[in-house]
């Protein structure tokens, strides 16, 4: 009988004290010590294990902790005789971001200044402490909620100082989840300010700092240098494309196999890595989500544990309302092939809008997508690029996926189901009748609003297609033609039982106020597009016969939509 799995535990001191399943990843703390790097910062997808790691590392290092070794001993970590000396040594500053989700800044301020206050609280012997001068201790009683934005900016730097008069040793700083309130900034308009407060916080706590001995900050994105990272010359970032501490946050495929046989769940090797597998950290293939994998332990059932844990409203919004270069990407990976992009994985908040290595670098921060290779080019006017293959992580995430793009048609799911019925059936008239429902309805929703008059349809066609690929896709295989933006955008729908059910060319068009004078004409324009390109060549030569096959033209102007169907 395997340990008892506990989850959602993220307190290093609960899961050993309570012999709870856990995987020994304390090297962490040997390989972060010997890198020598000032200020560490670790981004990694949500659940993948930083906030328990951060919590082991301040249960290790905190003079808090000094002698109170015990719970490391039988660890990898405790084998070498040198960490067993600096165990308990050195004071610690641990705080976390995780909570703070405020919808405006000053909200979001204040929060910060409660975490500060509750640290100073913390901490309050330093306040009566022979060390400190008058000044220090009018400063000490400035910290509280509602304290300006200079004192808290200033607190970990002053606190930083205290501690080490009193201890002699200078303090380690642990921050996790640092870019939690960066999303909540940028989704509610308060980025600039949110920016220039903690510009100043990170540059006086991690630049500097002169009491400082070592620092590590968590998150799941590598928020650009130029936004709150400018005065950090001294910091190291590791992201999912790094080889540092690779193995150290998430399981490797080795330490999941043996926990299904601890288990008695070693028949399940095969389902688990089709579900959970995956993620790629560095050179470092099969690293499988946590989260997952210890709720697979405790129920022994498939399904998207990590994929729901939290919110994907920032995701389902960029990939909803991008353009249609982008949904036409997406569209590819939900149909299983790679993409070939230019990643930054800095990730600049105010500028997601339409910025496609943008998007693409959230999405593989966030361990949606991981990368399969690098391909490097050179241009002489950029200089060296690096192009990214990026597929899908795995089952898990593409289930989640399918589960988003449904949810965009929600409000109309009747009549968007009505009206596939309608198309395998010929009727064109029904058709038009829902599809016009459906576009009145959820028009807004896939429309950003900034784009040249001309392309109002471009990014509901796309969504619907993605519709398409994700709702058809266990009878047919959806396939789309290269071309998009302001014109033509082909569909073929092909059957994977011929005899059982029809196929489906379908041609989008805007309409052409110059060459058209009503949507039947810009229709039947499509129409002849589909007979003058010949689409139904591939179809025909795999023995599907014509009459086998309906051909659509669909017409756009504005929320209007006409659709016109070739005679067979």
């Amino acid at each position: 009988m395997g340990r008892t799995v506990g989850i959602g535990i993220q307190d290093f001191e609960k899961v050993i004290e309570g012999n709870y399943f856990y995987i020994d990843k304390t090297n962490f703390i040997k390989e972060w010590w010997e890198s020598g790097d000032d200020v560490t910062l670790i981004a990694r997808p949500r659940r993948f294990g930083k906030t328990l790691n951060m919590s082991m590392l301040n249960r290790f290092f905190s003079l808090e902790y000094k002698g109170q070794s015990e719970i490391f001993e039988g660890f990898s970590i405790w084998q070498d005789e040198k960490y067993r000396k600096i165990q308990g040594s050195y004071p610690v500053i641990n705080l976390s971001f995780a909570n703070v989700k405020e919808q405006n800044f000053a909200d979001a301020k204040k929060r910060i200044c409660q975490l500060l206050t509750n640290l100073y609280s913390k901490f309050y012997f330093l306040r009566d402490s022979a060390l400190l001068t008058d000044k220090d201790k009018q400063y000490f009683d400035t910290i509280s909620a509602d304290m300006d934005s200079t004192d808290a900016t200033f607190a970990l730097y002053q606190l930083s100082d205290y501690l080490h008069r009193y201890y002699g040793q200078k303090v380690i700083i642990l921050l996790d989840e640092y870019d939690t309130p960066m999303q909540e900034a940028y989704v509610n308009g308060f980025w600039d300010e949110w920016v220039a407060f903690i510009r100043s916080m990170f540059n006086a706590a991690f630049k500097t700092n002169p009491y400082l001995a070592r620092a590590v900050m968590t998150g799941i994105t590598r928020v650009s240098k130029e936004s709150i990272f400018s005065d950090l010359n001294n910091l190291k970032v590791v992201t999912t494309t790094s080889d540092e501490y690779a193995t150290s946050f998430g399981f490797t495929e080795k330490e999941v196999f043996i926990a299904l046989e601890e288990c008695a769940m070693g028949n399940k090797k095969d389902i688990v890595k089709e579900w959970y597998d995956g993620f790629i950290f560095g050179s470092y293939s099969d690293i499988y989500n946590p989260w997952s994998i210890l709720n697979f332990l405790d129920t022994g059932i498939i399904t998207t544990y990590w994929a729901n844990t939290s919110s994907n409203s920032l995701v389902g919004k960029l990939l909803r309302e991008g353009n249609g270069d982008i949904k036409k990407k997406f569209e590819q990976l939900m149909q299983g092939k790679h993409l070939y992009v230019p990643i930054d994985e800095q990730i600049v908040y105010n500028n997601l809008n339409d910025n496609e290595e943008a998007i693409w670098s959230l999405l593989l921060a966030s361990g949606y997508l991981k990368v399969l290779g690098y391909e490097h080019w050179d241009e002489l006017e950029y200089g060296q690029r690096v192009n990214y293959e990026l597929a899908i992580t795995n089952r898990e995430v593409r289930v989640m996926f399918e589960g988003m793009v449904n949810s965009w048609f929600h409000k109309t799911n009747g009549d968007y189901n009505a009206f596939i019925k309608a198309m395998f059936k010929g009727d064109s008239k029904s058709m038009n009748v829902y599809m016009n429902r459906v576009a009145l309805t959820i028009f807004s929703y896939f429309d950003t609003g900034n784009r040249p008059t001309g392309q109002e349809p471009e990014r509901f066609y796309h969504g619907f297609v993605l519709g398409l690929v994700v709702d058809l896709q266990n009878e047919y295989i959806v396939s789309s033609n290269r071309e998009s933006g302001f014109g033509r955008y082909d569909v073929i729908i092909e059957p994977k039982n011929p005899e059982k059910n029809h196929a489906v060319i379908i041609e989008f068009k805007v309409i052409d106020e110059e060459d058209e004078n009503t949507l039947k004409h810009t229709a039947q324009a499509a129409l002849d597009q589909i007979e003058e390109k010949q689409y139904a060549a591939a179809l025909l030569s795999k023995g599907i016969t014509a009459d086998r096959i309906y051909k659509y033209g669909f017409a756009f102007e504005g929320k209007k939509v006409w659709i016109e169907k070739a005679d067979n």
